[in-house]
């Protein structure tokens, strides 16, 4: 599976493209109040990236489990210093799922899906990433 996402960004303009193999989508996210940038910061979509990627995931292993499952609710939690480039601390999540199962059954499925949700996995093991190439634009002045 190749996952791609972009940002074009300009004054009053940020716009987000997503793909995932041949399934390309946008999702909205305004510019910020002074009109550049993201309104929302890189920490907020990393943590919704950690809850999206649980909350899907129980729907998949739920399913090989054949369990339906009603509602999720992820909420992810964590730190950022105030140093530029800090990294994330005291990540956390917790989740609530109802479903049509025991409870046992519902709280091992929620155990599991922990073990192999792959946005989770990726940053427990460190993934390297690099900007692999830049590229500078030199405009005139208004």
């Amino acid at each position: 599976m190749k996952i791609s996402a972009q940002v074009k960004s300009s004054e009053g303009s940020h716009e987000v493209y997503l793909k995932t193999n041949n399934n390309a989508h946008s999702i909205d996210i305004a510019p910020k109040a002074n009109g550049f940038g993201s309104s929302a910061n890189g920490g907020e979509l990393l943590f919704l990236a950690l809850a999206t990627c649980y909350c899907n995931d129980i729907y998949r292993e739920a399913a090989r489990r054949n369990i339906r499952v009603r509602n999720v609710q992820v909420e992810v939690s964590g730190e950022f210093g105030e140093v530029p480039g800090s990294r994330a601390e005291n990540v956390t999540y917790k989740a609530i799922v109802e479903a049509e199962a025991s409870e046992a059954a519902i709280l091992d499925l929620m155990r599991h899906t922990d073990t192999v949700a792959e946005i989770q996995n990726t940053l427990r093991q460190a993934t390297p990433v690099r900007l692999e190439s830049t590229k500078a634009i030199s405009v005139a002045a208004d």
